[in-house]
């Protein structure tokens, strides 16, 4: 697991009355862990595919868990944690009722530093959502063994230099940013010249290449 030092994520409140109970999940793509449950909040770390962490519990309105493991504590979208369900290999978030995982509050937030007003305040546009990436469900996958999402090619020096060089508004959409997400079309992707094979945008806080035919992300700069 790739982990940054952080100070350790204060844990959500739990339901009244349960008891704070584990869950362990292994993730079926290279994952950001963020400080908050929301795109809104920054990237304090990354799990590598196939890594486990312990889930500390989900949020039963919204699609983020907070997770830990390897001195990593943070917030993780559910769809890209993978779990067992009796002989299949599931996607936590859709399936936390039948795995049984904790169910914890959102923590209380300002109401002036959500998404919306996260957005406004740094210029850039809520349009929509991520198409999904690798699933759990998709990829049925043993817990521990290779995931369904490809490995990110490096992009050249070339490539780098022009997109971390040349910033453009930044966006913001439901979902996570992970390799194979789909980029909605009313979603505008940038050209780099003398690159026919790629595109880039800055979705979510990062800047990501897409590949122009499919419109989905070939490699996320972290």
């Amino acid at each position: 697991m790739k982990a940054y030092l952080v100070p350790t994520l204060v844990a959500a409140l739990t339901v009244a009355g349960a008891a704070s109970a584990q869950t362990m999940a292994t993730v079926a793509t290279d994952l950001n862990v963020r400080s908050g449950p929301g795109v809104q909040h920054g990237v304090i770390g990354a799990i590598g595919a196939g890594d486990e962490v312990s889930v500390l519990g989900c949020i039963d309105s919204a699609n983020w868990c907070q997770v830990s493991g390897d001195g990593l504590e943070g917030w993780a979208y559910g769809d890209y944690l993978n779990v067992k369900a009796g002989d299949e290999v599931v996607s936590l978030y859709p399936n936390r009722e039948t795995v049984g995982v904790t169910i914890i509050e959102a923590p209380v937030e300002d109401p002036t530093t959500g998404q919306d007003a996260a957005v406004g305040g740094l210029g850039g546009a809520a349009m929509g959502a991520l198409i999904g990436g690798p699933v759990g469900a998709v990829a049925g996958l043993a817990i521990g063994g290779a995931t369904g999402a490809a490995a990110a090619e490096e992009p050249t020096t070339e490539v780098t230099t022009y997109v971390t060089s040349n910033t453009v508004d930044p966006v913001y959409l439901d979902g996570e940013v992970v390799i194979g997400a789909g980029v909605p079309e009313n979603v505008t992707i940038y050209e780099i010249p003398d690159q026919p094979d790629y595109r880039y945008a800055q979705i979510n806080g990062q800047t990501v290449l897409v590949n122009p035919q499919d419109r989905q992300i070939m490699y996320i700069y972290r």
